[in-house]
């Protein structure tokens, strides 16, 4: 049960996004108000925040995705700093880079056109030739390949994990009150929320709403009499060792077929989405023929020494899939002002959280987006039926 009766922020979903803007909140010298945030399940264990593969790239082909990712970098780097703790963790960004093949002359020409758009926001994208690409990774097929696109600076993987549990614990610490419930109404007088009741039994009122709820997003929304294009959309993700190691990072690769494949730790991560990718409410099981039909196949052709491997781990994750366009959706409704989505992530969350925690504290704190402006991920795209256009979606 929560403390008190009222709040002035109440957050639907304390996992990334949730604890994100939770911290930030906390964080903003200008913001003295009180925080609830309810979180159903406290183990996380069905979470997108603990099935995720923690990534952070910049080559997307909007700025604003760039511009995004850039802020992500940034505090990632300075994470220790910003906790004001001297118990805080270094976070290590491991810059192998993203790798994006192309098979074809129409995505060449897209590969180029985003390097192109990458570069001039200050990304360190280049394209590639195959024979660049051998000389400096020399394990992998290049037959077919056209060009590919690769960043080695300030984009691979991060310990996203250890951000989470330490935004959680901040967040705590300066006054957020974390709370296991789960939010089974919302009160809305006309152009505003007034408050939510808990499945626990608690009615609380609150300020403003922060829906943080994964793919249960369009739920959440529901009940305030409102719709969001989200739900929960399976993803496969492989653990697997190899009997003759490449001796060197492998930068995460996009193969033109959809499978994407980067060096973990002494072994080697792979994903997919579904052949058929319908919503997958509480599907978790993992399909093993797609392994052995599409996957290790793919593996093994663009490269042969993934010919000889072990799977040694493997989950399914649910992303919160914006039917859309696949970006997120983040601000005010204009109908229900202080309703406020931070949505959609479509597997882009972990390295968005920190831009989307900060714009959360911002349009709470001082009415406006003070630093990146987020008003093209708003809902009005979606109510108007125009997608905000990102061409680098996996």
């Amino acid at each position: 049960m929560p403390n008190h009766d009222s709040y002035d922020v109440i957050i639907i979903g304390g996992a990334m996004i949730g604890s994100s803007s939770a911290w930030f909140l906390t964080d903003n010298p200008d913001f003295d108000g009180s925080i609830l945030v309810v979180e159903r399940d406290p183990s996380y264990e069905f979470a997108s925040t603990s099935r995720t593969n923690s990534c952070i790239r910049q080559q997307f082909s909007n700025e604003l995705n760039v511009r995004i990712s850039q802020f992500g970098v940034e505090f990632i780097k300075s994470f220790a700093e910003r906790m004001k703790d001297p118990e805080a963790p270094f976070v290590r960004l491991q810059s192998y880079g993203y790798m994006y093949l192309a098979d074809t002359p129409e995505m060449a020409e897209n590969l180029r056109d985003m390097q192109s758009v990458q570069a001039a926001f200050g990304a360190g994208t280049k394209t590639m030739t195959p024979d660049e690409v051998l000389a400096a990774y020399p394990f992998y097929n290049m037959d077919g390949i056209i060009c590919a696109n690769h960043n080695l600076v300030n984009e691979g993987y991060f310990d996203g994990s250890t951000m989470f549990e330490w935004w959680r614990k901040k967040a705590r610490q300066n006054g957020a009150e974390y709370i296991t419930d789960e939010v089974v109404s919302i009160q809305r007088d006309g152009p505003r929320i007034t408050g939510v009741t808990l499945k626990s039994g608690a009615t609380v009122a609150c300020g403003n709403l922060v829906n943080a709820s994964g793919p249960a997003a369009d739920t959440t929304a529901r009940m305030a009499g409102l719709s969001l294009p989200v739900e929960p959309r399976k993803r496969f993700t492989w653990i697997f060792s190899a009997e003759e190691p490449l001796g060197m990072d492998l930068p995460l690769t996009i193969d033109p077929v959809g499978v994407h494949v980067r060096t973990d730790g002494n072994n080697y991560l792979a994903g997919c989405p579904p052949v058929h990718d319908p919503a997958a409410h509480g599907d978790f099981e993992m399909d093993h023929d797609i392994w052995e039909d599409h996957v290790w196949p793919t593996l093994a052709n663009r490269i042969p020494a993934f010919e000889r491997i072990k799977v040694i781990n493997e989950w399914a994750g649910h992303y919160a899939f914006n039917t859309l366009d696949q970006n997120a959706i983040v601000g005010p409704d204009p109908e229900v002002p202080n309703f406020l989505y931070v949505n959609g992530f479509s597997g882009h969350g972990f390295q968005q959280s920190p831009a989307m925690g900060r714009a959360i504290s911002e349009l709470v704190t001082y009415g406006e987006y003070r630093t990146l402006d987020m008003a093209p991920m708003g809902i009005e795209r979606v109510r108007n039926n125009e997608e905000f256009i990102e061409r680098a979606v996996i």
